[in-house]
């Protein structure tokens, strides 16, 4: 490998880890570490937090829409971890001022959210009463969906692919010349495999 491709891998994958690294600016900010269980005992009223998680449901009222939440973890982007490597964390709703389309705030999707605490509200799961805690929301930040992972055989590159960091997901194509997911977007990464031995004769 010449120093130069060596350069600009390190580049890549700098400006990548980089990008990846950063809290959008409507989620930054000082927040309680009160976690939802603790909240759901009372006594929190008040208190300002971060939560975030994957949407159960949206329901839209006359006046705010709600959304109904599987907290899970935080990594250091404000992001919800994955729900296979976050703890379940419990539930809560957050409501805020406003019409949100459930077609697009739909079950599964991430959700990151800041505000105050305002007790808990009942809601059935199957015949069970949870009591949810309530977040008057001030953000509501929707992440965009996760990169789709492609194998495809080898040597099946599409146009402009340089392999393993310039193409679909990285350099020029990456978001069609931006980092996603802020431009462009989904992020679709081909990753190629080496090619099957052959035959035995």
């Amino acid at each position: 490998m010449s120093p130069r491709y060596r350069i600009l891998i390190l580049a890549a994958a700098s400006a990548a880890l980089g990008a990846c690294a950063t809290m959008p600016q409507p989620l930054q900010g000082n927040y309680s570490n009160v976690t939802t269980a603790a909240a759901q005992q009372g006594g929190a009223g008040g208190t300002q937090v971060r939560w975030g998680g994957e949407i159960i449901k949206t329901e839209p009222g006359p006046q705010e829409t709600c959304f109904y939440i599987l907290a899970r973890p935080l990594d250091s982007q404000a992001r919800p971890e994955l729900g296979n490597s976050g703890a379940n964390m419990g539930r809560f709703v957050a409501c805020h001022a406003g019409f949100y389309d459930p077609e697009v705030f739909t079950r599964g999707r991430e959700l990151t959210i800041t505000g105050t605490l305002h007790g808990t509200v009942s809601h059935k799961v199957g015949n069970y009463e949870y009591a949810y805690p309530r977040v008057d929301a001030n953000v509501v930040y929707l992440w965009p969906k996760r990169p789709i992972y492609v194998n495809t055989p080898y040597p099946a590159y599409p146009p402009g692919f340089y392999d393993p960091f310039w193409g679909p997901g990285w350099g020029a194509a990456w978001g069609y010349g931006y980092p996603y997911p802020y431009w462009g977007g989904p992020r679709v990464i081909v990753v190629n495999r080496p090619p099957p031995p052959p035959p035995k004769k």
